[in-house]
């Protein structure tokens, strides 16, 4: 009964598997039309089948609709053409392409009219059920290959910047609705780009290279009338070379909204070679007078005129920016905007430029005008010119993407402007000569015999030192004292600046042609040779000093006989250092001569040897300011002191002195002197001291050690005390810089001759024991600076034995600086005994002894009573009644 019930329930799922799954066979959604000669592609596939997943299909197809049925190819019976289509299927022409398991593709290589016909997709069975469809059919309509195809070849070359215009007609014969598109490309070389396709639907596709041009203008089609499509490409390039293509393409719209390409045919317009803006470009520059020539001969103050005249084949298309140079340097600036920027700067003490203009005149003309010109603007003037394209195209009105296409100069033209300098002659006179220093010297500058000199002119003068040779430390050198230019302004020499402000040096015009330098307290160092120049200035058309002469005098020497300064130091100690951390003193007393009244620098310098090198511990200025050498240690600042003591005394003075300062020690002396107070000091003379010695040996402290006991005798369990002190003798350090480090030692007097290390304690404090017996133990302190404690607390028999101590002193030297270790010293041995007590040691045998008697007798007593009551009872036998027997009888 089960069984039939699962029989009947698989039958019903199958029966309603079955009624679920239906065949579905489809092809390509048609009509489909395509143009004769053209290939042909119709797509077939099935799916909700059961049965093997490789499907077979079968290609029928017929006139019309209820004609007869041609069988066309199989995919599995190869015999399966009609014998007019045989040849064809032998040969490729028709043929079927297995896509996948359930989708195979009809092929006809080249439609022919004849192939126009309803075409029949079918699929043997292989389902369990009959259902769905086994087939589907699509129209296949043949239309005749009317496209046509016309360009118009373009020019074969063209200027830069200019347009193109690629022509192109495209038409066909409208036998069906069908639809056309238009593209162009170009070619250079083996690398092809798409420039914009046309249709078929109105809608315009543009290449990526010029998807920015479209955008801007640049590239814009224009279709015309009858099929005649152009395409303008705005301000051509060097890189729109090519050859340049037109594809004409026929298209049909099927029912699923796609665009099929039916048919395409492709020309070639003709080549293309955009002349570079560079070719053609021309620049000249010239004067406007007539007959032209090269050069130019104008006075100051005249006008300059020069024109640039620009010529170049695509110059319409251009934007320009024009630039005059004169001598290669830009001096004004037309851009292509139309701003012109001027760029001429002055500079102090030049004469300035004349005014520059310049204008377009026409198309390619450009004028240059410098209105009162100088001699600065003498020279070779060129014309450069910048040919910029915009990329942009027209119809944007230049979208601001520029690009320049050339650059071109023109020959130069030559510009003279005359002037007669002026001349005049010089001399110089020292009408004050200084016998001796700090005296007045004044030299003065004549001009005389001066002619063409233009009216409104004027004088100024330069004056210059050279020393002269073997004065002063310095080799023979030239400064500028300074000058008085066209307007009278005083310009000082760096090196003369503080004393010209001061007033102690002064320069000066006192006549039209005259001018004075004055020294009110001459120096040493202003001995030399004197030249003074003087230059003609003159005023410009624009109101501007130009400088226009200069003559240079003969040089006048001024020199006197000098008595040289002198400078004596002497350098006495004050105190000793004969050992380390001792002061060290000793002053620099200076004598001078021939100085006035100078301050003093002062080194104070040392070096352990003649031979070593030497530094400098300290300094103090000629103003008080203290330094400290680079040899001087940071941390040894405060030990060091230098003052002055007297107008001419110095002390200097090393507290602690240490092993590192042993050497020689002197004074290095410079004296300076000042004209008047608030000015720099100016160096005389210097001198170096006697050298002073510092040398003492290392004496370090003496130490001593030794141990004592109170009691070298005790008892058992008693504390043990033994004392380890030191003493210090020689140079005893301060107690803050001195250390010990103490350890114990002993020898067992039943234990061989072995030592034990007992404990120590370190400089720092930190105490180390060792393990002891089961009862003693072990402590160290320290009751004073140089005395330490040993503690043995509960003494066995195995403390017994000698003990001794062992210390390493450390003290802080002075001589150095550090901590030192000293030597180890040991001190001598103390014995100590661990006594043993008779009466103390029987007490505690015969206190057990007794204790234990005393617990086995009562114990023993205890043990009688117990067995006296529990096993010593009567057990005699007791008669049995005669009474129970006569009864027992009787039962």
């Amino acid at each position: 009964m089960n069984m039939e019930i699962r029989l009947l329930t698989l039958v019903s799922a199958v029966a309603m598997l079955g009624g679920c799954l239906a065949r579905v066979v489809t092809v390509s959604p048609g009509p489909l039309v395509r143009v004769e000669g053209q290939a042909v592609s119709i797509r077939c596939d099935v799916n909700d089948y059961s049965g093997p997943r490789e499907q077979d299909f079968e290609w029928m197809m017929s006139r019309d609709a209820s004609g007869s049925r041609i069988k066309i190819i199989s995919t599995f019976d190869a015999s399966y053409s009609h014998p007019s289509l045989s040849k064809r299927v032998a040969s490729g022409d028709i043929s079927v392409v297995r896509l996948q398991d359930n989708e195979v593709e009809l092929k006809i290589a080249e439609v022919k009219s004849l192939d126009a016909g309803f075409y029949w997709c079918q699929t043997p069975s292989t389902d369990s059920v009959i259902s769905g469809n086994y087939e589907a059919k699509v129209q296949l309509i043949v239309i005749p290959n009317t496209l046509r195809v016309t360009p118009q070849p373009p020019p074969s070359k063209v200027p830069e910047g200019n347009d193109i215009t690629l022509s192109c007609n495209v038409t066909h014969a409208l036998t069906h609705p069908t639809y056309l598109s238009v593209s162009w490309s170009v070619k250079s070389g083996a690398v092809s780009e798409e420039i914009l396709s046309f249709g078929p639907q109105g809608d315009v596709i543009t290449g990526a290279k010029y998807a920015r041009r479209y955008a801007d203008g640049g590239v814009r089609l224009a279709p015309g009338k009858n099929g005649l499509f152009e395409l303008v490409i705005s301000r051509v390039m060097t890189s729109d070379s090519g050859t340049y293509i037109c594809t004409g393409t026929e298209w049909t719209h099927e029912d699923e909204g796609k665009w099929i390409k039916i048919v395409e045919s492709t020309k070639e317009m003709g080549t293309v070679e955009i002349i570079p803006t560079g070719q053609s470009l021309t620049v000249t520059a010239s004067f406007s007078s007539t007959p032209p020539s090269t050069s130019l001969q104008l006075s100051p103050g005249n006008t300059l005129t020069l024109v640039c005249t620009i010529s170049a084949d695509n110059l319409p298309a251009l934007a320009l920016e024009v630039t005059w140079l004169a001598n290669d340097r830009d001096i004004i600036t037309m851009e292509r905007s139309g701003v012109v920027v001027s760029n001429v700067s002055t500079s102090a003490g030049q004469a300035k430029r004349g005014e520059a203009s310049l204008e377009r005149t026409g198309a390619g003309k450009y004028r240059l005008g410098v209105r009162g010109v100088s001699v600065q603007d003498g020279g070779e003037y060129t014309c450069r010119v910048r040919a910029f394209i915009d990329k942009g195209g027209r119809s944007t009105g230049g979208g601001g993407r520029w690009h320049m296409a050339a650059e071109k100069k023109s020959s130069p033209v030559t510009v003279n402007v005359l002037q007669i300098k002026p001349s005049f002659k010089l001399t110089l006179e020292l009408t004050l000569n200084p016998q001796m220093t700090a005296q007045t010297t004044e030299l003065a500058c004549h001009v005389t015999n001066i002619s063409h000199l233009p009216p409104g002119s004027r004088l100024g003068v330069t004056w210059v030192h050279t020393t002269l040779p073997a004065i002063g430390d310095d080799p023979q050198t030239s400064n500028p004292v300074g000058s008085l230019d066209g307007n009278g302004n005083l310009l000082p020499g760096p090196k003369y600046s503080d004393r010209l402000k001061s007033g102690v040096m002064s320069l000066s015009k006192v006549q039209p042609n005259t001018f004075k330098l004055q020294f009110l307290h001459t120096q040493e160092i202003d001995m030399g040779l004197y030249v003074c120049t003087v230059s003609a200035w003159s005023v410009s058309s624009q109101g501007d000093l130009v400088k226009t002469a200069e003559y240079k005098s003969s040089p006048q020497t001024v020199r006197w006989e000098t008595q040289r300064p002198s400078l004596n130091v002497v350098a006495k100690p004050l105190r000793q250092a004969s050992a380390g951390g001792a002061t060290f003193e000793m002053s620099c007393t200076v004598t001078t001569q021939n100085l006035g009244e100078p301050g003093f620098s002062v080194l104070i310098q040392s070096q352990e040897s003649e031979q070593s090198s030497v530094k400098t511990i300290m300094t103090l200025s000629p103003d008080n300011v203290l330094q400290h050498g680079g040899a001087t240690d940071p941390n040894r600042r405060d030990n060091l002191v230098l003052t002055k003591s007297g107008p001419a005394e110095f002390r200097f003075r090393l507290v602690g002195v240490q092993l590192i300062d042993r050497g020689f020690y002197w004074c290095y002396i410079t004296a300076w002197t000042k004209q008047q107070p608030g000015q720099t000091w100016t160096k005389a003379t210097n001198a170096e001291s006697n050298k002073l010695r510092i040398d003492f040996q290392e004496n370090g402290p003496s130490f001593s050690i030794s141990i004592q006991s109170d009691d070298t005798s005790v008892y058992p369990l008693k504390t043990a005390k033994m004392e380890c002190s030191l003493r210090v003798s020689g140079s005893s350090p301060k107690t803050d810089d001195l250390a010990y480090e103490v350890r114990w030692f002993f020898t067992r007097l039943r234990g061989g001759q072995t030592t034990i290390h007992v404990a120590s304690i370190d400089r720092f404090g930190v105490v180390k024991t060792d393990t002891r017996n089961s009862s003693s133990e072990i402590s160290v302190e320290r009751t004073d600076t140089h005395t330490f404690l040993l503690n043995i607390f509960g003494t066995q028999d195995s403390d017994s034995g000698e003990y001794y101590c062992v210390a390493t002193p450390w003290y802080l030297s002075a001589s150095t600086g550090a901590w030192t270790q000293a030597g180890e010293l040991t001190s001598s041995r103390v014995f100590l005994t661990v006594r043993f007590a008779v009466w103390d040691s029987l007490q505690l045998p015969l206190l057990y002894g007794a204790s234990a008697s005393v617990g086995v007798g009562l114990f023993s007593l205890v043990l009688g009573l117990v067995c006296a009551q529990c096993c010593c009872r009567n057990t005699a036998h007791t008669p049995r009644s005669r009474n129970k027997l006569m009864d027992l009888e009787m039962d």
